[in-house]
């Protein structure tokens, strides 16, 4: 059973921008793009193995409202292609090295979809003088492998197993490993009280692949995110059932709406 998360990852439309500049990380060449003016800085943190073109259909909309920069991490996109195990706390660190390295003097808003927005919450947690705003796509959570335990725990650890393996064979970075493994769970709450919007989707699946997808586990889905969400004096949860795992492909004017809703609720 090829792993649904992984297959996210590869639909991607292509569209066309600007070729792209590329800074320094760690001795790695990364790809970036960095555009528009504005107050407040927007940074694009891409999906599991999604390099800057993860972003298309919101891009040039959102440059057209205020700063904002895309990279591909380290691996993807393109930026140096390596093969390595990296876990959420390197990449948050190079994440930090890359707005260092464009001479980024002021907090940024961080916006990310899927595992990227794992990376964004570490971020966030370990980088907090960082941080203006926050929002997470469709979050990859350490808590995906509870709501399938809950459902039915036999066939959630084979299904959990199964996804590992994936992982393993295809992927780069052991994703899954990396924030399935952790315990006691980890929600952050060193992520200081700034403005926090999450986007889920609760769109039902006629054929759900995994556990993960079925209807009960939707309808826990984004229970868990908008609790997560709710706990911020600023948080909001935005529940979609108008697209599946990429709003910004399906339903990019509400995606750069509510982007620009929390530059809105963010004071300097």
């Amino acid at each position: 059973m090829k792993s649904a998360w992984l297959l996210f990852s590869l639909f991607v439309p292509v569209v066309v921008f600007a070729k792209s500049s590329y800074v320094t990380v760690n001795g790695y060449d990364v790809e970036y793009e960095m555009t528009g003016n504005g107050k407040h800085t927007v940074f694009l943190e891409a999906g599991g193995s999604a390099g800057l073109s993860d972003w298309n259909p919101i891009f040039e909309s959102l440059t057209k409202k205020t700063r904002v920069i895309r990279y591909s991490r380290i691996g993807n996109g393109g930026s140096e292609q390596v093969m390595k195990n990296y876990s959420s706390e390197e990449y948050a660190e190079e994440a930090r090295l890359v707005l260092e390295a464009l001479n980024i003097k002021t907090p940024v808003v961080y916006v990310a979809h899927s595992y990227g927005a794992y990376i964004a919450r570490r971020f966030a947690a370990t980088y907090p003088e960082w941080v203006s705003g926050l929002m997470l796509i469709e979050p990859a959570s350490e808590h995906d492998v509870d709501i399938m335990r809950r459902i039915d725990l036999a066939k959630a650890e084979k299904e959990i197993a199964q996804v590992k393996l994936d992982d393993m064979t295809n992927g780069m970075s052991n994703q899954y490993l990396d924030f399935w493994s952790k315990r006691p769970l980890p929600d952050y709450p060193e992520i200081p009280n700034i403005p926090v919007t999450v986007i889920a989707s609760i769109k039902k699946y006629e054929n759900p692949p995994l556990l993960f997808f079925t209807d009960e586990a939707r309808e826990m889905w984004g229970e868990l995110h908008t609790e997560w969400a709710n706990a911020f004096p600023k948080g909001k949860a935005v529940l979609t059932n108008k697209s599946y795992h990429f709003p910004q492909n399906d339903e990019p004017d509400m995606v750069v709406r509510e982007i620009i809703e929390l530059l809105d609720k963010i004071k300097h």
